[in-house]
């Protein structure tokens, strides 16, 4: 930081040069700061908001909730509160090394399920909430997170077969990524929500989230796939001529040896993917799932609430933003 201080003010032009960008600095700032907070109205209807002509942020103070629940029984809200609480904890214990074992699987393997469940209700006395209703940030975490949860494995799989040995698994896994890659995640949302469903038999019928999590899975799949092939590809041979020369069998090779080299020298090209995936699910409003943004912008037809647009579109930038930071 001192070394980066010295070098702007190193000789006349860098210090004039500074000087003229810190002033440029200043009067941009000025009169967001001004609307942003000084004459922002954090409390009030829409006629206060006009009257100080500073952002509204009591509009979107109105419409948290809503933005997190979205039409969810309002009495029933605790159990979606729940579940991103349950949801938060468990995506932060996989992100400490020291937690990485079976115990940890054990616990994705019951959290999972008893999210749902939790959700869904029709259990242990829960009401029963159909997946229509189940919008805002609360739909926005159960899509990316069991998405990119279920097809990890899935992406795994996919790295090893498009690199192995044997044609035939190396052309299905090929085929496969490339066929999905070579889609836009629109498109397979519609194909899910429209054509599958033709394609099922008579009386058989399957939830339209379900659909959502397939397509998100497969998806999700085929991009991480060649994120990690990358890895197995960075691997030295020598790698893979040390683990021959121990007897070591594929399978025990790519658990011990291979695969955990390959995934850590990927970590930073898994973690860009893996915001890219979440930023996605803004794109299951074509078909119907109202996420976290949509419910934003729907909460903007409020007649009483109208012309406050900019303040929405900070808020949903900045909660983004702040996913993205890790």
């Amino acid at each position: 930081m001192l070394a980066f201080i010295k070098a702007c003010f190193a000789g006349p032009l860098n210090t004039l040069l500074t000087l003229a960008c810190l002033a440029l600095l200043y009067l941009a700032a000025s009169p967001v700061w001004s609307w942003a907070v000084t004459n922002a109205t954090w409390d009030g209807n829409a006629q206060a908001c006009r009257t100080a002509g500073g952002a509204c942020w009591a509009f979107v103070r109105e419409k948290f909730w809503f933005s997190i629940f979205g039409l969810y029984p309002y009495e029933e809200r605790w159990r979606p509160a729940t579940m991103i609480v349950i949801l938060v904890a468990m995506v932060l214990l996989s992100t400490i090394r020291r937690f990485w074992g079976r115990w940890l699987l054990l616990g994705w393997a019951v959290a999972a399920p008893a999210m749902w469940l939790l959700m869904q209700g029709g259990v242990f006395g829960l009401p029963f909430v159909q997946t229509r209703q189940w919008d805002g940030l609360t739909i926005t975490r159960i899509i990316a997170v069991y998405g990119l949860v279920l097809g990890y494995p899935l992406a795994i799989m996919l790295a090893l077969g498009r690199s192995s040995e044997l044609k035939l698994v190396r052309w299905f896994s090929t085929a496969i990524i490339e066929c999905v890659r070579g889609v836009p995640l629109i498109s397979l949302l519609f194909i899910a929500a429209i054509m599958l469903p033709l394609f099922m038999p008579q009386g058989v019928t399957i939830d339209c989230l379900m659909r959502v999590l397939l397509v998100y899975t497969l998806f999700s799949a085929a991009y991480v796939a060649e994120v990690l092939r990358c890895g197995l590809q960075a691997m030295p041979c020598g790698q893979y001529e040390a683990a021959d020369a121990m007897g070591l069998s594929f399978w025990q090779n790519m658990r011990r040896i291979i695969l955990p080299q390959a995934l850590t020298i990927s970590i930073l090209s898994q973690v860009n993917t893996f915001i890219g995936l979440f930023k996605d699910t803004t794109q299951v409003v074509v078909i119907g799932v109202l996420d976290f943004f949509t419910t934003l912008r729907a909460a903007l037809g409020d007649p009483n609430r109208l012309g406050f647009p900019t303040e929405t579109y900070l808020f949903a930038a900045f909660f983004f933003s702040c996913c993205a930071l890790p």
